[in-house]
């Protein structure tokens, strides 16, 4: 019976080919791509079926071909059928791929194109989208800032709008809090940057063609010293694509593993598919390759400082989120925000779902105190009290304001008492017992500059309330003081504040309302963290849920190789580099050092860049110049959507579309692995089908076609895609989550997002870090700490050593008793880019701060001639060039003779940067302020020597001093800087 079923469907194949060929042009167009004979059999030739695609049709016979150009054997009718017979079960599949109960052959491009013809049988007819009666089809996208309806007329988009729910999605939650009931609005309230997309694809910027550097030969001279110089002409994708697969195979002949270096910046567009953790990871891994390990850019204090007083490292040291946004406006009295501007920063990935929740706040009489130097926007919208202080000065603050606890008795003693260890020795550190010195509000003072009747002022309301403390851009960590040279001691000072006032208790947690709404997170769907299509166990979160429930094929870098991200420059130029792990599975990870090269191992000949640019978001980004010229770097590869940034030092640059040219899916703000549950940003949890809403522009291609086009010149294209196109990966993940049990596939495609029901008001979470406060088994859906890590009982307690929160942290005092600057109990060490470092204050007297940008998402929607650039707060238009912003205090203008925006010369003795001067009385004295992260670089000739950079790289300026000694962190949010008018606008030219 079975083998008569398979003869059937062999029977049947053509005439489904002929019938999709009817209804789909584009699989009518795919088919006249290719002639050729494709044969289907069993292994021993007892069951076998040829087709003959010739000229966009297909005829068929049954037996076996002498000669066919594919071949498709299965081990036995049971293995055939579960590949032929729908539903498919994945998992079979992959499992008789790995066990070879399957075996293709044939040219690697003729076998992906057969498989993949096969497969778009299932969706050439789907309907995507949904017609509109203006004329337009709407398509839905997500992205870094929120999801979107894409409306598209005639192949061209016509607007993009955040998604507005209708009546037959899921009913919202409603929190009930003092005698009031709030319900957020039912629409997606996305970043600037999201609505900025439409502009972006149809930027001048844009990379169109494949390109290859003027004065580049693969086959003669090179002139490495020219990158960055030189100019670009045109190639064809088959030139460009043989140089890149060559120079690889190349590297593996004449340098062997580790040659090939791979570097990519820490975001890129959004999607579980075409993410760097997913399809580049999957490129990588088949290569073989040296990574270049990323360190937590966004939570530096955090993993390298304040998870050794207390755990959570799997979240990289910040604090978790349920049931707070409820706690907080039932119980909290005041919320002090610390560094945290999330009106800017939108928690991560939020757009301004949060700024809802905290005007509910105002509303219930919620107060609020801002310490940051500057009066951001955050404290202009809601209001309260504004504490300016020195940047990196913030410990000293927080030791007075605790020392105002202890001399006063405004502390929890019973939680103290029970819940940590080490405090009499801290107790004794405030109080000058250990080393002569109180931290009084009088010494804080020299530090900060805030007045010591203000802190006392402020530890003692404080005490007096229930308070929650914003720490971070997200309240719970992220960015902030965390990113700047004494963002360990902050980070550190964060979680003993909170120790001390009974951190768990009602109305008595870390937040500012961004994180911890009401949403199911039982639901399951992968988060981009998890691999998507990677098949990696190591560097992605992927074998907690995804592999088991997506399966595909493994795949694994055999090269062990790495280099810091942050030292990849002095890999290049000097040959080795020391680095430390970012590993969150335990407290102990971060300690280990790795070398570059490893024995055995080449060093880095090829560099392959991948999206985005680096010079605006990595400190002392100006050595990546000299990096990029060195001749031991003999061949740079740059795959980017836009010519920006590190695009001008490639040899070849190959030309990727947008999110819109191609298909993806995604949760909105859906990380997973160290960003667990940050769904809880939103009031909806909603999963996003990321239509190909257009055609890729000019002849760019899509980041996974580009990878399998490389691949195939190496053979391993039917590897890389296991015979999938990205919308066949798309369906895979569907199936993998729990969408099927609430929504069909063809449903799916056609509204393009899904919106996951709230729990009921019993399936709340309780409120975070309530269980320890009441010494209760831990209640919190987080898989952390691991079971091993339990100091006693398994679920009761901390990751800690002691199962408490640690005043003197026990694995800094076992692994760093000769770090001076990391020690175990958490001193003040005044800032290095500061008043503390004489020489070189009197000579760059101004603190730059430089922080996550309001309107563009790092480098994203910068400078690609998108409408953020007319964001007078973004960029300032000035003699047809828009400059980067710095904002200046009146006092420091005026003594420099500053109007309002004048072009300045930012400098110090790392590089130069030009700006436009934006006069603010919101900025302390003493203090700059810019964003990070332009993605123009665009230097010019400076008359003090050197190069200026007019496109407003402030980091080019920030030092490469880890931030703390033993650390692969980078402290690049605060730097000394002096400023000058700039009199050389003839130099600028337009």
């Amino acid at each position: 019976m079975k083998r008569a079923l398979l003869k059937g469907i062999l029977f049947g194949l053509s005439a489904a080919i002929r019938v999709t060929t009817a209804r789909s042009p584009a699989f009518r167009k795919q088919l006249r791509e290719r002639n050729l004979v494709a044969q289907i059999r069993l292994k021993d030739g007892s069951i076998g079926r040829h087709y003959c695609l010739r000229g966009g049709k297909v005829s068929s016979a049954a037996g076996l071909h002498p000669a066919p150009d594919v071949t498709i054997a299965f081990h036995d009718v049971a293995t055939a059928l579960d590949f032929m017979k729908p539903p498919v079960d994945q998992a079979k599949i992959v499992h008789a791929a790995k066990h070879f109960k399957v075996t293709v052959q044939g040219p690697d491009k003729l076998v992906v194109w057969f498989m993949q013809l096969l497969n778009q049988l299932q969706t050439a007819t789907l309907q995507m989208g949904m017609p509109q009666r203006d004329g337009t089809v709407r398509y839905t996208t997500n992205t870094n800032g929120g999801p979107l309806f894409v409306h598209v007329k005639d192949g061209r988009i016509v607007r993009t709008t955040p998604i507005d729910l209708d009546r037959d999605d899921a009913a919202s939650w409603t929190i009930h809090a003092r005698g009031r009931s709030f319900v957020p609005r039912r629409s997606a309230t996305v970043s600037p940057h999201a609505l900025a997309l439409r502009s972006m694809v149809y930027s001048e910027n844009r990379l169109l063609y494949p390109m290859k550097r003027v004065d580049f030969d693969p086959n003669g001279e090179r002139n490495p010293q020219n990158r960055g110089k030189s100019g670009y002409v045109r190639i064809s994708w088959d030139e460009a694509l043989d140089i890149v697969s060559s120079e690889i195979k190349r590297m593996k002949r004449e340098h062997g593993p580790g040659a090939v270096a791979i570097y990519h910046s820490s975001h890129h567009q959004w999607g579980n598919v075409g993410y760097y953790l997913s399809a580049l990871q999957r490129f990588g891994n088949l290569i073989g390759y040296t990574r270049v390990h990323l360190n937590p850019d966004s939570w530096e204090g955090w993993y390298w400082g304040a998870q050794h007083h207390y755990g959570n490292s799997m979240r990289l040291g910040t604090p978790g989120g349920y049931g707070l946004v409820e706690d907080c406006l039932k119980e909290c009295e005041q919320i002090v925000f610390w560094s945290s501007d999330p009106e800017t920063t939108s928690g991560c990935y939020a757009g301004s779902e949060g700024t809802e929740r905290r005007l509910w706040a105002k509303e219930l009489g919620i107060e609020f105190i801002h310490i940051d130097p500057h009066y951001n926007p955050t404290a202009q919208l809601l209001g309260g009290r504004w504490i300016p202080l020195r940047p990196g000065s913030d410990s000293a603050l927080a030791q007075a304001i605790m020392y105002v606890w202890v001399t006063e008795g405004r502390y929890d003693r019973d939680y103290v008492a029970t819940k940590t260890t080490g405090f009499e020795e801290w107790r004794a550190y405030l109080l000058g017992e250990s080393d002569g010195v109180a931290k009084t509000p009088e010494w804080q003072e020299a530090e900060t500059g805030v007045p010591a009747k203000d802190v006392r002022a402020l530890a003692r309301l404080w005490a007096s309330r229930k308070t929650y403390l914003a720490a971070g851009g997200a309240g719970q960590g992220l960015g902030g003081a965390g990113r700047n040279p004494t963002g360990t001691q902050w980070a550190r000072s964060m979680i003993l504040l909170m120790a001390m006032q009974g951190w768990g208790k009602p109305g008595v947690n870390f937040g500012n309302l961004q994180l911890a709404t009401p949403l199911d997170m039982t639901f399951y769907f992968p988060g981009y963290a998890e691999g998507g299509i990677s098949g990696d166990l190591y560097w992605t979160a992927s074998a907690i849920s995804n592999y088991n429930r997506m399966p595909h094929v493994l795949s694994m870098n055999p090269v062990k190789q790495m280099i810091p991200r942050q030292k990849l420059a002095d890999a290049i130029i000097e040959g080795r580099s020391t680095g430390y792990y970012w590993d969150g599975v335990s407290l102990e990870a971060q300690f280990v050092p790795f070398e570059y090269p490893l024995p055995g191992h080449s060093r880095v000949h090829m560099l392959y860049r991948y999206g985005a640019s680096s010079f605006g978001t990595m400190a002392n980004s100006q050595r990546m110049v000299e990096a990029y010229r060195h001749p031991s770097l003999e061949f740079v590869v740059n795959q980017s959507i836009w010519h920006e940034g590190e695009t001008q030092f490639a040899d070849v640059i190959l030309p990727a579309c947008t999110m819109l040219e191609r298909y993806d899916i995604g949760e909105w703000s859906g990380a997973g692995a160290y960003g667990h549950h940050i769904q809880q940003q939103l009031n909806h949890r909603m999963i996003v089908m990321q239509h190909k809403c257009i055609e890729p522009l000019g002849e760019s291609k899509s980041d996974y076609q580009i990878f399998l086009e490389i691949l195939q010149r190496l053979g391993l294209g039917a590897v890389f895609s296991e015979g999938c196109s990205e919308l066949d990966w798309c369906k895979r993940v569907f199936d993998s989550s729990d969408l099927p049990k609430y929504v069909s596939w063809q449903a799916f495609l056609r509204k393009g997002y899904f919106v996951v029901p709230a729990p009921s008001e019993a399936q709340r979470e309780p409120a975070y870090f309530r269980w320890f406060a009441e010494d209760r088994h831990k209640d919190a859906p987080e898989p952390l700490p691991l079971p091993s890590q339990y100091a006693e009982e398994f679920g009761k307690g901390l990751q800690t050593p002691s199962g408490k929160i640690e005043f003197v942290s026990q694995t800094l005092q076992r692994a760093c008793a000769d770090n001076p600057e990391r020690p175990a109990l958490n001193r003040y060490i005044p800032s290095p880019e500061g008043p503390a470092d004489g020489e070189r204050f009197a000579r760059y007297p101004l603190q730059l701060l430089s922080s996550h940008p309001r309107y563009s998402f790092h480098t994203y929607s910068d400078g690609k001639g998108s409408f953020i650039n007319d964001l007078s707060a973004h960029r300032i238009l000035k003699d047809g060039y828009y400059y980067w912003p710095l904002r200046i205090s009146p006092q420091d203008a005026a003594v420099r003779g500053i109007a309002q925006h004048d072009l300045v010369r930012v400098f110090n003795e790392r590089g130069a940067v030009l700006c436009a001067a934006e006069i603010t009385p919101l900025i302390a004295p003493g203090v700059l302020k810019a964003f990070e992260s332009s993605a123009v670089y665009d230097p010019i000739p400076d008359r003090h020597g050197g190069m200026i950079d007019r496109g407003g790289c402030v980091n080019l300026l920030t030092s490469p001093r880890p931030i703390v000694k033993g650390s692969s962190g980078m402290a690049s949010s605060n730097c000394l800087v002096e400023i000058e008018k700039w009199r050389e606008t003839a130099a600028c030219p337009v």
